[in-house]
Order: structure tokens, then C-alpha cells, then sequence
């Protein structure tokens, strides 16, 4: 299972690129595209963005990966995509945990896709980002 460059577009457009280490909003420090530092990296002279774009491509098959450990059933690209970021997004936990993999896992493909919807909320409100980046992952889900 691996992410299209449609999936890479969709994680580089909703993560944007930031050049030097910043705390992201679960407090993990974190650079490129949505890179979390592990304990061993250090950034003191920030990334080059070709540098980002390997490192985001090495997390988004870690998430492809994660979501292939998790998902049972035949997937379209759009849907692998639309996992893959979500899950590089939340985390495999969510995914593991949520009614859209029992209803994937289930083989109610449209009402899966449709759960993304649910995933818009930080801090309990609605968060415009992340409603929008549900919005984008759906249209994925159904291409």
C-alpha cells in the first residue's frame, strides 16, 4: 500500500512547510511538513525543502504502513490517500479505534469515507483546518 503523489499534494497542502523546528499543536517539536522530530534528529540550521519532501515521504509510508497493518479490505487509491493522510495527521490509534475502520472493515466503503467528516474538532469545537482538510480527504475517498 503506498500514498499517490495526489496523497503527498493533500499532507503538503494542509501541513505547509516550515523550514526551521516549531512546536506543533500537540507540543511536539516538528519541522518540514508536519515532520516530528525524534530525539536523535536536530535541525540547528533548519531543512532545505527537497530535504522535507524525503523526510515527508518516509512518514507517509510509515502512515501507508500503519494503515495497511489496520485495513482488511480492498481499498481505491483515493481511499489508501485519503487513510494515509488522516492517519499521518491523528495517528493509527484514532484510526484503529474508530467506527470508520469497523465500517470499512465491514465493507460500507461510502459510509466510511463519510466518518472522515467527524474527525474536524480540537479542543471540542469544530476547527476550520482540519474541517476543510476532512473535506479534501473525502473528495479523495470518492475519486
Amino acid at each position: 500500500m503506498n500514498i499517490s503523489e495526489a496523497g503527498l499534494r493533500l499532507i503538503k497542502q494542509f501541513e505547509g512547510f516550515r523550514s526551521h523546528v516549531y512546536i506543533d499543536v500537540t507540543g511536539h517539536p516538528t519541522i518540514g511538513y508536519g515532520h516530528k522530530l525524534m530525539q536523535h534528529e536536530a535541525f540547528p540550521a533548519g531543512i532545505a525543502q527537497d530535504a522535507a519532501v524525503v523526510l515527508l515521504q518516509h512518514d507517509a509510508q510509515t502512515a501507508a504502513a500503519e494503515v495497511a497493518s489496520l485495513v482488511k479490505v480492498q481499498l481505491t487509491q483515493g481511499q489508501i490517500d485519503a487513510l494515509v493522510d488522516f492517519t499521518f495527521n491523528l495517528g493509527s490509534g484514532r484510526l484503529a479505534g474508530s467506527t470508520l475502520l469497523r465500517l470499512l472493515s465491514a465493507g460500507k466503503h461510502d459510509a466510511a469515507g463519510n466518518e472522515l467528516l467527524r474527525w474536524d474538532r480540537a479542543d471540542g469545537a469544530e476547527n476550520a483546518g482540519l474541517h476543510a482538510r476532512r473535506q479534501a480527504e473525502l473528495v479523495l475517498w470518492k475519486a
